[in-house]
């Protein structure tokens, strides 16, 4: 996997020995001597991600990291800060800072590749929901990598997979203070725990008794449903060949022994984080297919998804030789309801008529919102005579029950009018039944409104 590193020291022979080793192994190396060339190159999104010096004049490895995490443009980049400092003190520093990463001078080359490309692959995996995220503001929801970027890592679900009562305690009695911890010892329990807990972050022994942690790290990457879930391992040193592995399999973070409470709370925070930013993004593209085929108002699909999936339930029926009956359904006199009672009056009206309409029908129906006052109801599998019941059943609901309105203050009568059609077979298309149906609605309204006419 390939990707554009940015290298930022202000000591020219750092940049260039940094720059050979990551060339070698086929990334492009972006290089800046100081924080403010950095930032630039970043804004532009010229980089993957960011090997970032601490120790620089003017403006240090931490201010530019700060900078970085708190511009939404940025905040996803992944950041390595490499510098000659390791203290637990300066780890967490960076940590605070919102850096991913500590590497320390003089750098192990195999600790270097092998955390470049974790944190490139994770950060290529959220790089589409991004775009698709972004892509929503121009159909007028909220700016959501601002959203996202706001998130501050608090108040998380975490559960820590740990057999040593000792440790466990101490780990819990750091992280309770800014989060929920649940403790579990036995590792057959973990994958039922986590894939029903909505957990923010596990956080998981290397070294629990009698059981392959790498293994009940495979299981877990391997269910669709926890693939996105942050890990954290605890490893008894960094020289364990296990942790390189746990990475390339899909670890976000690790932590070696013994535990520094402030830095275990700060790359929890860190990773809590991060989850909230990607899920913040999925639900935003979610919004975004929901306006693409739901109506806003009444919750139904809209036209589009009807037309797009009544060609789908034709051509499926008419296979199968099977029933396909489509209603057109109208609220008597609409406009009056509107001009009497006010807007906000009539939508509550629509919502209503939405509710009793999804009420009346099946789970394989699609009731969508046609336009105006207009719905469509198609029904697979549906012989005429039970179409023609149902229609009934639905306009007797209306008119026996006034509607509720002005937020429940008064209530007025409300009648609709249904035209049904049937489709057998093949050789009719959705256009013809649905002009069928359309038809049959407009006899009903010539005969007096409130009731139900079908399509000869």
């Amino acid at each position: 996997m390939t990707a554009r590193i940015l290298v930022v020291d202000d000591v020219f022979a750092n940049v260039k020995l940094l720059e050979a080793r990551l060339t070698a192994e086929y990334f492009t190396v972006v290089t800046a001597m100081s924080g403010p060339q950095a930032l630039e190159i970043c804004e532009r999104g010229e980089c993957d991600l960011v090997l970032l010096d601490v120790m620089m004049p003017g403006m240090d490895g931490y201010e530019v990291c700060r900078r970085l995490k708190n511009a939404p443009t940025t905040a996803h980049l992944p950041v390595v800060m490499v510098t000659a400092l390791d203290s637990p003190a300066d780890r967490l520093a960076g940590l605070q800072a919102g850096a991913d990463d500590f590497l320390t001078k003089p750098i192990n080359e195999l600790a270097l590749l092998t955390r470049v490309r974790s944190l490139v692959r994770l950060k290529h995996l959220s790089d589409e929901l991004r775009a698709r995220a972004a892509s929503t503001q121009e159909i007028g929801l909220p700016d959501p990598l601002s959203l996202a970027a706001a998130e501050d890592g608090l108040n998380g679900r975490i559960l820590l997979v740990e057999d040593r009562a000792n440790a466990a305690e101490r780990m819990v009695a750091g992280l309770q203070q800014h989060h929920v911890v649940e403790v579990e010892a036995q590792s057959d329990h973990v994958g039922e725990r986590i894939t029903t807990g909505g957990y923010d972050l596990l956080i998981l022994s290397l070294s629990l008794q009698g059981v392959d942690a790498l293994r009940l790290l495979s299981e877990i990457r391997a269910k669709r449903e926890l693939r996105d879930l942050p890990i954290l391992v605890l490893t008894e040193t960094l020289d364990d060949p296990r942790v390189m592995r746990a990475l390339d399999m899909g670890v976000n973070d690790y932590l070696a022994r013994p535990v520094d409470r402030n830095e275990l709370l700060a790359r929890s925070q860190t990773q809590v984080r991060k989850k909230r930013y990607q899920d913040r993004l999925r639900d935003n593209v979610k919004a975004s297919m929901e306006l693409a085929i739901v109506d806003p108002l009444t919750r139904l699909h809209n036209r589009r998804f009807l037309q797009t999936h009544l060609a789908t339930l034709v051509n499926d029926d008419g296979v199968r030789g099977a029933a396909l009956s489509l209603m057109v359904l109208d609220i008597d006199h609409f406009k009056q309801i509107n001009d009497q009672y006010g807007h906000d009056c009539g939508d509550e009206v629509l919502r209503e008529s939405a509710d009793r309409l999804r009420d009346a029908v099946r789970s394989i129906d699609i009731v969508a919102r046609f336009g105006g006052e207009e719905f469509v109801i198609a029904m697979p599998d549906t012989e005429p005579f039970a179409a023609q019941r149902v229609a009934e059943r639905i306009r007797a609901s209306f008119e026996r029950k006034p509607f509720a309105i002005e937020r429940g203050g008064r209530s007025i009568r409300v009648t609709i009018s249904v035209g049904v059609a049937t489709a057998y077979g093949k050789g009719i298309s959705p256009d013809v039944l649905f002009k069928q149906a359309d038809s049959a609605l407009y006899e009903a309204k010539r005969g007096g409104r409130n009731c139900v006419r079908a399509a000869a």
